[in-house]
């Protein structure tokens, strides 16, 4: 029963590490997988000092103007504007809702989308941009099935564009599905969703360039261009950083509660090395009485006390690691990896519990008397 209590404290610290570390590796990817280079630039400002300023507060749209301007910032190479909405699309007798991004003909290089066939939005005047389009993977699918949507022409709201181009499937971005999307140029979106500005600019930048010089230089152009400092810059790589850390003590948090279950293991090991040594006090006596020294018989009960511990902890990894198996194949959309790290600490930990709970049964039972302990037969 104490090597069972132990396993189980150890198979809940392996089972919920696997799960947090499953969902902080699926999170983090699903950030990568659009770059680590980029930074978001949205309308408004976060961070807040003092009262209202009213009108003189209020912030100003992101333009296609804006845009430009930060193009010329020399370490930036690439700029994407954003707008985003939803719209009824239509084409080949079918329909289907989608969701409609505006985007600049740069998107695919800065956010690492790659085109499956046809080309993406050339470069045109941002602001008398052509009619075209490109589909989303699941998009495409859903539209024109098997067949191939190049050159056809599909109505999306109350405008008519010309397909161009299919992107690859790309993953998720926090719930929202980047295939089943219509990728239009950022002028035609402001007039299609009726939108006074962008939803976003992203700005990529080179390896060997610092995230705050961007941001720095940034700020200033705006903060010039608008009068004041009305957007948020946040980098991607502070998002990852920062959902890291997060993820990292969620990990931890829900390692500790399954700690508690060792803590009271390590209370049943202190428990049945105290009984044992009270039913073989008999045994003891004889054993110093035939010369055994005091560390001789200390070290017998430490050891079988770490044995004891570290056998549970064995067999809880098992039921661990296997129970972290079995989630992920009953329900395959749920992210598990095990952590080795982990792995190794909780035995470590088991065994440290089995040797800190037989200290004390170990003491007791070599300062035993030999003849009292032998009169105890």
């Amino acid at each position: 029963m104490t090597a069972l209590g132990i396993a189980i404290g150890i198979a809940a610290v392996v089972l919920l590490t696997s799960i947090g570390a499953g969902i902080e590796s699926f999170v983090l990817e699903t950030f990568s997988q659009f770059g680590t280079r980029v930074i978001g630039i949205n309308p408004g400002k976060t961070e807040t000092h003092g009262g209202s300023l009213g009108v003189f507060g209020s912030a100003k749209p992101l333009t296609l103007e804006d845009a430009e301007a930060l193009r010329r910032i020399p370490e930036v190479t690439g700029v994407v504007e954003v707008v985003q909405g939803n719209a009824e699309a239509e084409s080949a007798g079918r329909q289907r809702r989608l969701s409609v991004i505006g985007v600049g003909p740069e998107m695919p290089r800065v956010f690492e989308f790659v085109v499956a066939s046809g080309a993406f939005l050339p470069n045109d005047d941002p602001s008398h941009p052509r009619a075209y389009a490109v589909l989303g993977s699941t998009a495409r699918r859903e539209l024109y099935g098997s067949a191939s949507p190049l050159g056809d022409r599909i109505r999306v709201g109350s405008e008519s564009y010309r397909v161009i181009g299919v992107l690859e499937e790309k993953g998720n971005m926090l719930g929202f599905d980047l295939n089943d999307a219509v990728y239009i140029p950022v002028g035609r979106a402001l007039e299609l969703l009726n939108r006074e500005g962008l939803m976003e600019i992203d700005l990529a930048y080179g390896e060997a360039t610092r995230d705050d010089t961007v941001i720095t230089a940034a700020r200033r152009i705006l903060t010039a261009r608008h009068g004041q400092e009305d957007v948020t810059l946040v980098s991607q790589q502070q998002m990852i950083d920062v959902l890291g850390n997060v993820l990292q003590v969620l990990t931890f948090a829900v390692g500790a509660l399954g700690g508690i279950s060792l803590l009271v293991g390590g209370i049943g090991v202190l428990t049945i090395m105290t009984i044992a040594v009270r039913e073989r006090t008999a045994e003891i006596g004889l054993l110093r009485a035939l010369g055994a020294e005091r560390r001789q018989v200390q070290a017998l009960f430490l050891g079988e006390s770490v044995t004891l511990a570290a056998g549970g902890g064995c067999a809880g990894l098992v039921l661990g690691i296997g129970g972290a198996r079995a989630l992920h194949a009953i329900f395959p959309l749920l992210p598990v990896r095990t952590p080795w790290t982990y792995v190794v600490a909780a035995e470590i930990l088991a065994v440290s519990i089995g040797l800190a709970a037989g200290v004390l049964p170990a003491r007791r039972a070599a300062a035993l008397d030999p003849v009292e302990a032998l009169r105890a037969e």
